[in-house]
């Protein structure tokens, strides 16, 4: 598993996974658990590898651009 997540994508995607995860606390009923959403980019975002970016060959990493 290479990283193919650059800094600003990273920073991006943990803000919006946390304002995504707030949802919870904002909405209500049923519809609250869309947040969960949040979970993606923020895992992504964190951990600096996303599976889709990997599938269609994209990188925001400025190191594998480099390579590429």
């Amino acid at each position: 598993m290479k990283i193919n997540v650059g800094t600003v994508d990273k920073v991006a995607r943990i803000i919006i996974g946390i304002g995504l995860l707030s949802l919870i606390f904002v909405l209500q009923d049923s519809l609250r658990w869309l947040g969960l959403i949040g979970i993606v980019p923020l895992a992504t975002g964190l951990v600096g590898y996303c599976p889709l970016y990997a599938l269609l060959g994209l990188s925001t990493c400025p190191a594998k651009a480099s390579h590429a």
